[in-house]
């Protein structure tokens, strides 16, 4: 190779390394117990915004930067735990496990679940009700903020969007439009097998921008059980349902951080298709079935806060852009 073409390779390496198109699909650095402060915050804000039926916890984890990071943090987790079991079964002694524990990125994972948890329980009881006692400015807020997200994962893309990323697009709105649009089951005392199989479905939801974990425990008939449970300490129901989330998490995150780094203009185009999509059950004027209605009333008011969730949403953005170019 020709020293002026080396050069060119050289230069056009560091580009890539220093483009934000490229930055974000390198995620695997670990994290300083320093920044353990800043990630509780942004943990406590995916966890907010799973306590909301039409919010994913998956989209607002793009937004402040998270989502490729507790990808693989949680697919170095089940890996770790699969070692673990399997060479205590095995007669291998724990050895593994332990060494699979060690790689992972636990200044950000536990910070990240603390504020989660945290800001997941109490908004369980603050934002929820929010929603039912005033669902047309909640909504819009939430609509202005989803609207601007979409942007997210497409600026995630390491090429430019394509025909076959525009077909992906569209067909994962579609899906998302058509879930969201699933009316409320009624399911009564749910038996424990059947919270075990919402709760293993919800929670891939929460790593899949778009769709909202609350809002299929919603569509199952499982939002106010689940909810009932946290309030009475009913740790028999809160059980099964952990071990359910653990056990779906465990079987869904492998594949979604191979797609991530294997196919990720793809899985990028369909991420952003599922946030549009979602839109559906953000839209701020809805019968109690699910029904989209036409705007009654002042329109000024709901149209202003979404223009303030939009607003909030890209200050977020572009306060991450420069933590990252910053890092």
């Amino acid at each position: 190779m020709s020293e002026e073409a080396s050069t060119l390779r050289v230069v056009t390496t560091q580009h890539e390394a220093s483009s934000p198109r490229h930055a974000t699909s390198n995620p695997s650095r670990a994290s300083s117990w320093a920044s353990a402060p800043w990630n509780a915050v942004r943990g406590g804000l995916v966890g907010a915004a799973e306590s909301v039926p039409g919010i994913s916890g998956g989209t607002v984890a793009l937004v402040v930067g998270l989502y490729d990071h507790l990808i693989d943090a949680a697919s170095q987790l089940v890996h770790a735990a699969r070692e673990l079991v399997t060479g205590i079964f095995r007669g291998r002694g724990p050895a593994a496990g332990l060494r699979a524990l060690k790689e992972i990125n636990w200044a950000l994972l536990v910070p990240v679940l603390v504020g989660m948890v945290v800001v997941l329980l109490l908004s369980l009881k603050l934002i929820a009700p929010l929603l039912e006692s005033n669902p047309v400015p909640t909504r819009a807020v939430f609509f202005g903020m989803i609207a601007v997200s979409i942007a997210v994962p497409l600026r995630m893309m390491p090429r430019r969007f394509g025909a076959l990323d525009a077909v992906l697009f569209l067909a994962a709105a579609a899906v998302a439009f058509l879930l969201t649009g699933l009316p409320e089951a009624q399911v009564g005392e749910p038996e424990l097998w059947y919270v075990f199989i919402g709760a293993a479905l919800a929670i891939n939801a929460l790593v899949l921008p778009g769709v909202s974990g609350s809002f299929l425990l919603l569509v199952m008939g499982l939002y106010i059980p689940v909810q009932q449970a946290v309030e009475s300490r009913d740790l028999g129901f809160v059980a099964v349902f952990l071990l359910g989330a653990v056990v779906g998490l465990g079987s869904f995150v492998k594949l979604l951080r191979w797609l991530l780094h294997n196919r990720r203009q793809g899985t990028m185009a369909v991420l952003g298709g599922l946030m549009l999509g979602s839109l559906r059950s953000l839209w701020p004027w809805q019968s109690e079935t699910n029904e989209l209605l036409a705007p009654t009333g002042s329109v000024v008011g709901p149209l202003l806060l979404a223009v303030a969730g939009a607003g909030v949403v890209l200050l977020a953005m572009v306060w991450e852009s420069r933590v990252a170019r910053g890092a």
